[in-house]
């Protein structure tokens, strides 16, 4: 009899076992959006206040790069400016004297026309008249062409030189290292003083805010699974000690992949997985490639 008492305590322990409720559903690492910020300019670092660990915020300003040789080049280019603006004629001082002789000739013809036609002069006087008026009429017509041409050219050499100039005021933009993210600086490559070129990498930062923790689940639990659903993240410190957050399913890969070694699975068997994202709001206590757990809510 306590034979039979010792194998159905035994079978009901082991049922109940069977029956507890697992802790999570899958497991991944945590990860962060990471961004590395380059040198957009060549020059030599004048200043560089950075320092891995910092917590930098969008559009602070971390470095500069040497801008004296283009403050230079632009104050030359705006000389130049300056000399062709300079060199523009003013054209109505330039045709004044033409047109006053062109004036004088047309006067000059309707006189003769009139004595012409009265008989007092003959006909060559108003020949010569208005043969002089078309000489008159081409000189001012060849001078506004000639004075329009070196407007023109003078603008478009202004215009050029402005082009320049802006890209210069671009390139000088360009030597102020702005952050283009609020994160956490992870590592910094270079330090004041350094000579830097255009493409080098200066510093990698992280939005350790916003955080996401990559998991994968069997095809059985990809049902589970959808866009935007909110489920529940334990940050795994060890020794039992977690810290629970929200969690939203930001992503789910279209395509399944091998198990990863080091994933565990709810199916261990399970030989093909899908990617999932979900994001959280970090306080400060999760840290990238920090182990964690994640629990499907609704099951």
């Amino acid at each position: 009899m306590k034979k039979i008492l010792f194998i159905t305590s035994m079978v009901l322990t082991l049922t109940a076992c069977n029956h507890q409720e697992k802790e999570y559903d899958a497991t991944g690492t945590f990860e962060a959006t990471e961004t590395t910020v380059y040198a957009e300019q060549s020059g030599a670092l004048i200043t560089f206040n950075v320092h891995e660990g910092d917590v930098i915020d969008l559009g602070s300003e971390i470095g500069l790069i040497d801008t004296t040789q283009l403050w230079l080049k632009i104050k030359q280019l705006e000389s130049t400016k300056t000399v062709y603006s300079s060199q523009k004629p003013d054209m109505e001082k330039q045709i004044a004297a033409t047109r006053q002789q062109l004036l004088k000739a047309q006067q000059e013809q309707r006189r003769y026309k009139e004595l012409v036609a009265d008989g007092a002069a003959p006909s060559k006087m108003l020949d010569d008249a208005t043969s002089q008026v078309q000489v008159l009429q081409k000189q001012l017509n060849a001078q506004i062409s000639s004075l329009n041409t070196q407007v023109h050219t003078l603008n478009s050499q202004i215009a050029t030189t402005s082009v320049q100039v802006s890209q210069l005021y671009d390139q000088l933009r360009k030597c102020h290292i702005i952050a283009q993210m609020k994160g956490t600086v992870l590592e910094k490559y270079v330090e004041r003083g350094e000579f830097v070129t255009m493409g080098k990498p200066l510093l990698k930062m992280a939005d350790t805010d916003n955080m996401f923790i990559r998991t994968y689940v069997t095809s059985a639990q990809l049902q589970q699974v959808k866009l935007g659903q909110q489920v529940t993240v334990f940050a795994d410190y060890g020794n039992n000690q977690k810290k629970t957050y929200k969690g939203t399913v930001t992503w789910i890969s279209n395509r399944s992949e091998f198990t990863p070694k080091t994933i565990l699975t709810d199916d261990e068997r399970a030989d093909l997985v899908y990617a999932v994202k979900i994001a959280i709001k970090n306080d400060g206590f999760v840290k990238i490639g920090m182990y964690g757990e994640v629990k499907l809510q609704g099951e």
